[in-house]
Protein backbone atom coordinates (compact mmCIF):
# COMPACT_ATOMS: atom_id res chain seq x y z
CA UNK A 1 0.00 0.00 0.00
CA UNK A 2 1.25 3.73 -0.84
CA UNK A 3 0.32 6.93 0.61
CA UNK A 4 1.24 10.04 0.21
CA UNK A 5 3.83 12.16 3.31
CA UNK A 6 2.85 15.80 3.78
CA UNK A 7 6.27 16.98 5.82
CA UNK A 8 5.50 20.58 7.48
CA UNK A 9 6.31 22.41 3.91
CA UNK A 10 3.82 20.36 2.23
CA UNK A 11 0.94 20.72 4.72
CA UNK A 12 1.58 24.50 4.05
CA UNK A 13 1.29 24.57 0.82
CA UNK A 14 -1.66 22.30 0.76
CA UNK A 15 -3.41 24.82 3.21
CA UNK A 16 -3.82 28.04 3.33
CA UNK A 17 -5.29 30.01 6.39
CA UNK A 18 -8.07 30.93 5.06
CA UNK A 19 -8.82 27.33 3.87
CA UNK A 20 -7.84 25.98 7.19
CA UNK A 21 -10.51 28.89 9.13
CA UNK A 22 -13.40 27.71 6.96
CA UNK A 23 -11.95 23.81 7.58
CA UNK A 24 -12.07 24.07 11.14
CA UNK A 25 -15.30 26.32 11.54
CA UNK A 26 -16.96 23.32 9.90
CA UNK A 27 -15.49 20.82 11.79
CA UNK A 28 -16.64 22.64 15.07
CA UNK A 29 -20.40 22.39 13.83
CA UNK A 30 -20.20 18.98 12.89
CA UNK A 31 -19.21 18.14 16.23
CA UNK A 32 -21.62 20.25 17.76
CA UNK A 33 -24.68 18.37 15.61
CA UNK A 34 -23.05 14.99 16.47
CA UNK A 35 -21.90 14.21 12.49
CA UNK A 36 -18.05 14.21 13.62
CA UNK A 37 -17.07 12.30 16.83
CA UNK A 38 -14.10 11.70 19.05
CA UNK A 39 -13.27 10.52 21.80
CA UNK A 40 -10.88 12.66 24.60
CA UNK A 41 -7.55 12.75 24.26
CA UNK A 42 -5.00 10.50 26.14
CA UNK A 43 -1.94 11.52 28.03
CA UNK A 44 1.02 10.36 28.28
CA UNK A 45 2.97 12.04 30.85
CA UNK A 46 6.59 12.67 31.38
CA UNK A 47 6.84 16.08 33.47
CA UNK A 48 8.36 18.33 34.02
CA UNK A 49 9.94 16.94 30.42
CA UNK A 50 6.47 16.88 28.40
CA UNK A 51 3.84 14.82 27.29
CA UNK A 52 2.66 12.04 24.64
CA UNK A 53 -1.01 12.60 23.30
CA UNK A 54 -2.79 10.46 21.31
CA UNK A 55 -5.80 12.02 19.57
CA UNK A 56 -8.51 9.63 17.83
CA UNK A 57 -11.93 11.63 15.46
CA UNK A 58 -14.12 10.26 12.97
CA UNK A 59 -15.93 11.90 10.55
CA UNK A 60 -16.88 13.06 6.66
CA UNK A 61 -15.99 9.57 6.00
CA UNK A 62 -12.53 9.54 7.51
CA UNK A 63 -11.03 8.76 10.12
CA UNK A 64 -7.89 9.82 12.15
CA UNK A 65 -5.09 9.23 14.69
CA UNK A 66 -2.68 12.27 15.98
CA UNK A 67 0.24 10.79 17.82
CA UNK A 68 2.04 14.21 18.97
CA UNK A 69 3.84 15.56 21.98
CA UNK A 70 4.56 18.62 23.67
CA UNK A 71 7.82 19.39 25.70
CA UNK A 72 8.70 23.46 26.23
CA UNK A 73 12.34 22.50 27.23
CA UNK A 74 12.80 21.55 23.42
CA UNK A 75 13.54 25.16 21.88
CA UNK A 76 16.16 25.24 24.67
CA UNK A 77 18.31 22.54 23.37
CA UNK A 78 17.32 23.33 19.68
CA UNK A 79 14.32 21.06 19.41
CA UNK A 80 11.00 21.96 18.79
CA UNK A 81 8.28 21.75 21.38
CA UNK A 82 5.55 19.77 18.95
CA UNK A 83 6.45 16.86 17.22
CA UNK A 84 4.49 13.69 15.76
CA UNK A 85 2.76 12.42 13.03
CA UNK A 86 -0.94 12.49 12.12
CA UNK A 87 -2.72 9.43 10.21
CA UNK A 88 -5.49 9.41 8.10
CA UNK A 89 -7.92 6.77 7.15
CA UNK A 90 -10.33 5.95 4.88
CA UNK A 91 -13.47 5.15 7.38
CA UNK A 92 -15.18 2.51 5.04
CA UNK A 93 -12.36 0.29 4.22
CA UNK A 94 -10.13 1.31 6.98
CA UNK A 95 -6.93 1.88 4.68
CA UNK A 96 -4.38 4.43 5.16
CA UNK A 97 -4.97 7.31 3.13
CA UNK A 98 -1.68 10.05 4.27
CA UNK A 99 0.32 10.83 7.11
CA UNK A 100 1.25 14.10 7.75
CA UNK A 101 3.74 16.29 10.22
CA UNK A 102 1.72 16.80 13.38
CA UNK A 103 3.25 19.81 14.23
CA UNK A 104 2.21 21.37 11.16
CA UNK A 105 -1.10 20.33 11.30
CA UNK A 106 -1.29 21.71 14.90
CA UNK A 107 -0.28 24.79 13.92
CA UNK A 108 -3.36 25.68 11.54
CA UNK A 109 -6.00 24.56 13.58
CA UNK A 110 -4.66 25.99 16.66
CA UNK A 111 -4.46 29.33 14.77
CA UNK A 112 -7.89 28.70 13.33
CA UNK A 113 -9.51 28.20 16.61
CA UNK A 114 -8.11 30.96 18.13
CA UNK A 115 -8.78 33.70 15.31
CA UNK A 116 -12.39 32.16 14.65
CA UNK A 117 -13.21 32.39 18.74
CA UNK A 118 -12.00 35.93 18.70
CA UNK A 119 -13.81 36.64 16.09
CA UNK A 120 -17.15 34.99 17.38
CA UNK A 121 -16.62 36.52 20.68
CA UNK A 122 -15.32 39.94 20.25
CA UNK A 123 -17.07 42.98 21.24
CA UNK A 124 -18.66 44.69 17.79
CA UNK A 125 -16.31 47.84 17.02
CA UNK A 126 -13.32 45.84 18.81
CA UNK A 127 -10.20 47.71 16.99
CA UNK A 128 -7.02 46.28 18.81
CA UNK A 129 -5.60 42.78 17.95
CA UNK A 130 -2.76 41.05 19.68
CA UNK A 131 -0.80 37.64 19.81
CA UNK A 132 1.16 36.72 22.78
CA UNK A 133 3.37 34.37 22.04
CA UNK A 134 5.80 33.65 18.76
CA UNK A 135 6.73 30.48 18.43
CA UNK A 136 5.17 27.69 16.21
CA UNK A 137 1.30 28.04 16.90
CA UNK A 138 1.66 32.00 17.41
CA UNK A 139 3.24 32.95 14.42
CA UNK A 140 0.60 31.15 12.56
CA UNK A 141 -2.45 32.70 14.53
CA UNK A 142 -0.78 35.88 13.80
CA UNK A 143 -0.80 34.95 10.10
CA UNK A 144 -3.89 33.48 10.06
CA UNK A 145 -5.42 36.73 11.45
CA UNK A 146 -3.68 38.87 8.96
CA UNK A 147 -4.90 37.15 6.58
CA UNK A 148 -8.38 37.92 7.91
CA UNK A 149 -7.39 41.68 7.28
CA UNK A 150 -6.90 42.26 11.10
CA UNK A 151 -4.00 44.83 12.24
CA UNK A 152 -2.62 42.64 14.47
CA UNK A 153 0.54 42.93 17.10
CA UNK A 154 2.61 40.64 18.39
CA UNK A 155 4.80 39.97 21.27
CA UNK A 156 7.19 37.28 22.45
CA UNK A 157 9.26 37.37 25.68
CA UNK A 158 12.27 36.68 22.76
CA UNK A 159 11.97 40.06 21.46
CA UNK A 160 14.13 38.61 18.43
CA UNK A 161 11.72 35.98 18.03
CA UNK A 162 8.75 38.38 17.86
CA UNK A 163 10.65 41.13 15.41
CA UNK A 164 11.42 37.71 13.16
CA UNK A 165 7.94 37.16 12.89
CA UNK A 166 6.84 40.65 12.36
CA UNK A 167 9.13 41.39 9.47
CA UNK A 168 8.15 37.74 7.66
CA UNK A 169 4.36 38.32 8.14
CA UNK A 170 4.50 42.00 7.68
CA UNK A 171 2.92 42.64 11.11
CA UNK A 172 3.41 45.05 13.92
CA UNK A 173 5.63 44.35 16.99
CA UNK A 174 3.73 45.61 20.60
CA UNK A 175 5.85 48.20 22.21
CA UNK A 176 5.63 46.18 25.31
CA UNK A 177 3.79 43.12 27.04
CA UNK A 178 1.45 45.33 28.82
CA UNK A 179 0.65 46.95 25.83
CA UNK A 180 -0.29 43.73 23.78
CA UNK A 181 -2.02 42.18 27.12
CA UNK A 182 -4.43 45.21 26.96
CA UNK A 183 -5.38 44.69 23.49
CA UNK A 184 -9.23 44.35 22.50
CA UNK A 185 -8.29 41.01 21.11
CA UNK A 186 -6.11 38.69 22.37
CA UNK A 187 -4.55 35.52 21.68
CA UNK A 188 -2.31 34.29 24.75
CA UNK A 189 -0.03 31.54 22.97
CA UNK A 190 2.50 30.46 25.33
CA UNK A 191 3.50 27.30 27.59
CA UNK A 192 1.09 28.29 29.95
CA UNK A 193 3.51 28.10 32.89
CA UNK A 194 3.26 31.92 33.98
CA UNK A 195 0.19 33.58 34.39
CA UNK A 196 -0.27 36.51 32.09
CA UNK A 197 -3.81 37.82 33.61
CA UNK A 198 -3.63 38.71 37.45
CA UNK A 199 -6.58 39.30 39.19
CA UNK A 200 -8.35 41.86 38.29
CA UNK A 201 -6.32 42.55 35.01
CA UNK A 202 -8.78 41.89 32.48
CA UNK A 203 -10.41 45.04 31.03
CA UNK A 204 -14.62 45.19 30.38
CA UNK A 205 -15.41 44.38 26.87
CA UNK A 206 -11.90 42.53 26.58
CA UNK A 207 -11.67 39.28 25.00
CA UNK A 208 -9.01 36.37 24.93
CA UNK A 209 -8.62 33.33 23.37
CA UNK A 210 -6.54 31.46 25.54
CA UNK A 211 -4.34 28.30 23.76
CA UNK A 212 -1.69 27.70 25.66
CA UNK A 213 -2.72 26.30 28.49
CA UNK A 214 -3.82 22.65 27.22
CA UNK A 215 -2.68 19.86 29.78
CA UNK A 216 -2.77 19.81 33.90
CA UNK A 217 -1.10 22.79 35.76
CA UNK A 218 -0.91 25.06 32.83
CA UNK A 219 -2.82 28.38 32.99
CA UNK A 220 -2.44 31.62 31.72
CA UNK A 221 -5.40 33.39 33.52
CA UNK A 222 -6.19 33.80 37.70
CA UNK A 223 -8.88 31.65 38.41
CA UNK A 224 -10.18 34.90 39.86
CA UNK A 225 -10.64 36.36 36.06
CA UNK A 226 -12.32 32.83 35.50
CA UNK A 227 -14.80 33.77 37.81
CA UNK A 228 -15.62 37.13 36.91
CA UNK A 229 -15.98 36.40 32.79
CA UNK A 230 -18.37 35.09 30.26
CA UNK A 231 -16.75 31.30 29.71
CA UNK A 232 -16.35 29.40 26.67
CA UNK A 233 -14.24 26.48 25.48
CA UNK A 234 -13.53 24.21 22.24
CA UNK A 235 -14.97 20.79 24.61
CA UNK A 236 -16.19 21.05 28.29
CA UNK A 237 -14.97 17.59 29.39
CA UNK A 238 -11.52 18.27 27.37
CA UNK A 239 -11.57 21.87 29.07
CA UNK A 240 -12.76 21.09 32.24
CA UNK A 241 -9.78 18.23 33.22
CA UNK A 242 -6.47 19.36 31.39
CA UNK A 243 -7.46 23.49 30.21
CA UNK A 244 -7.61 26.70 31.70
CA UNK A 245 -10.76 26.19 33.34
CA UNK A 246 -9.60 22.82 35.16
CA UNK A 247 -8.20 24.54 38.21
CA UNK A 248 -11.62 26.45 38.85
CA UNK A 249 -13.65 23.64 38.21
CA UNK A 250 -11.56 22.08 40.60
CA UNK A 251 -11.77 24.81 42.82
CA UNK A 252 -15.57 24.80 42.69
CA UNK A 253 -15.28 28.17 41.30
CA UNK A 254 -16.63 27.06 37.56
CA UNK A 255 -19.28 24.35 37.04
CA UNK A 256 -20.66 23.21 33.57
CA UNK A 257 -23.53 25.58 32.85
CA UNK A 258 -21.19 28.69 33.12
CA UNK A 259 -19.22 27.39 30.00
CA UNK A 260 -20.23 27.64 26.39
CA UNK A 261 -19.07 25.37 23.87
CA UNK A 262 -17.79 27.38 20.50
CA UNK A 263 -19.26 24.70 18.46
CA UNK A 264 -22.85 25.18 19.72
CA UNK A 265 -22.88 29.13 18.91
CA UNK A 266 -21.38 28.28 15.29
CA UNK A 267 -23.94 26.27 15.19
CA UNK A 268 -26.85 28.34 16.12
CA UNK A 269 -27.83 26.26 18.92
CA UNK A 270 -26.52 28.85 21.38
CA UNK A 271 -25.59 32.73 21.84
CA UNK A 272 -22.10 34.10 22.39
CA UNK A 273 -21.24 37.70 24.26
CA UNK A 274 -24.28 39.00 25.78
CA UNK A 275 -23.27 42.56 26.30
CA UNK A 276 -20.47 44.93 24.90
CA UNK A 277 -18.68 45.73 28.12
CA UNK A 278 -18.61 41.76 28.79
CA UNK A 279 -15.44 40.12 29.42
CA UNK A 280 -14.95 36.41 27.20
CA UNK A 281 -12.63 34.09 27.91
CA UNK A 282 -12.55 31.29 25.25
CA UNK A 283 -10.24 27.82 26.78
CA UNK A 284 -8.63 25.82 24.16
CA UNK A 285 -7.09 22.05 24.46
CA UNK A 286 -6.88 21.24 20.95
CA UNK A 287 -9.64 18.96 19.43
CA UNK A 288 -9.07 15.70 17.13
CA UNK A 289 -11.85 17.03 14.99
CA UNK A 290 -9.98 20.13 14.27
CA UNK A 291 -7.08 18.21 13.24
CA UNK A 292 -9.28 16.09 11.26
CA UNK A 293 -10.63 19.04 9.21
CA UNK A 294 -6.79 20.19 8.18
CA UNK A 295 -5.82 16.53 7.30
CA UNK A 296 -8.55 16.17 5.03
CA UNK A 297 -7.98 19.22 3.40
CA UNK A 298 -4.54 18.71 2.36
CA UNK A 299 -5.20 14.72 1.71
CA UNK A 300 -7.77 16.38 -0.99
CA UNK A 301 -4.90 18.13 -2.60
CA UNK A 302 -2.39 15.17 -2.25
CA UNK A 303 -2.67 14.66 -6.11
CA UNK A 304 -2.07 18.02 -7.28
CA UNK A 305 1.03 18.16 -5.63
CA UNK A 306 4.60 16.42 -5.56
CA UNK A 307 4.60 14.54 -2.82
CA UNK A 308 6.68 11.36 -1.38
CA UNK A 309 5.07 8.46 -0.91
CA UNK A 310 5.41 5.71 1.82
CA UNK A 311 5.05 1.78 1.21
CA UNK A 312 3.42 -0.21 3.88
Amino acid sequence: MRFPFFSGADVARAVSPLEAYDAVRAAFVAHARGEWTMPPKVYVTNYPAGDFRAMPALGGGHALLKWVTSFPGNPAKGLPTVSGLVLLSNAQTGGLEAVLDAAAVTALRTAAAGVLAAETLCRPGAESVAVVGCGANGAETARMFHARGSDVAVWDIDAARSSAVADRLGVRVAPSREAALAADVVVTVTPGTQVLFPEGSLREGQHVSMMGADGPGKAEVAVAELARAELYCDDWEQASHGGELAAAVEAGVVSRDRVTELGRILAGEAVGRRSAGAITLFDSTGLAIQDLAIAKTAAAKADALDLPHLNL
